[in-house]
């Protein structure tokens, strides 16, 4: 057994829903129980539930600085993980805040939903408040960019004017909760790439190096399809026209990052 997971590799072959490989090919986003699809930026519950269950341990604690509707969370609660989750606006955090509480395993678990700017919110507080020293594992899903504005406030990254404000932005959050990660654990970064004037945007490869830059190991890159994204649903056959007429592909994938926190 790992000291990072509850996997029994003396029983190795029952976790055949576990994904090993690097292309993750997921049909449908699971809407069971307290998850809801109507909010426009989450992402699909199976990235945490394969994430944390590779990552982390039972009554380990999950930090997401990116809370949005409460997937992270929801999926914590179901594999009895305690959680962190931080929020910038305050009517989706109220929202999610009810739909957590309406999760599952929720007394088998402990968290704490906060209200606040994951750059300069104050996680030392909230870990003291709950009595630890160290979360096990962060999981940042950030906006991509500019791509869907979710909210009027300044803070909000999907609100920066450049590529490289936008960067900066994230290496704050980036700074201000793994400097809480313990060492030896992991984090994710959940982002996809975007068109802007006419050429691609890396943006999943320039985010990526921020966390290198700060020394953490890179364990993994993984590629994730989507089919159809919210903003151009039952517009395959356009965007397939467009694409021939022109000289980009169509985005089908957005990436995974794995880390290891090593300093």
């Amino acid at each position: 057994m790992a000291k990072y997971n509850d996997l029994d590799m003396k029983s190795w072959k029952q976790y055949e829903d576990i994904y090993t490989d690097s292309l993750w090919i997921i049909e449908k986003r699971d809407n069971s129980g307290a998850h809801k699809g109507d909010y426009h930026g989450n992402f699909i519950p199976q990235i945490p539930n394969q994430l944390f269950r590779r990552y982390t341990k039972m009554q380990d604690w999950i930090l997401d600085p990116f809370m949005g509707s409460g997937t992270s969370i929801i999926e914590a609660q179901r594999l009895e993980r305690n959680y962190i989750g931080i929020e910038l606006d305050v009517d989706v955090a109220t929202a999610a805040k009810d739909r957590i509480l309406n999760g599952e395993n929720i007394n088998l678990t402990t968290g704490k939903v906060c209200i606040g700017d994951s750059r300069t919110f104050n996680i030392a507080g909230i870990l003291d408040e709950v009595g630890i020293n160290k979360v096990q594992f962060v999981i940042l899903h950030p906006p991509y960019w500019d791509i869907i504005k979710f909210t009027e406030h300044k803070k909000d990254l999907s609100n920066t004017k450049t590529i490289e404000e936008f960067l900066q932005g994230l290496g704050e959050i980036i700074d201000n909760t793994c400097q809480h990660l313990e060492k030896d654990r992991y984090c994710a970064l959940v982002m996809g790439d975007k068109y802007a004037n006419k050429e691609l945007v890396p943006l999943g490869f320039r985010t990526m190096n921020l966390f290198l830059e700060r020394g953490f190991i890179l364990k993994a890159i993984l590629v994730k399809n989507f089919e159809e994204t919210r903003g151009k649903a039952n517009q395959r056959a356009i965007w397939r026209y467009r694409a021939l007429a022109s000289d980009f592909y169509i985005f089908k994938h957005e990436y995974i990052f794995v880390f290891k926190k090593v300093e």
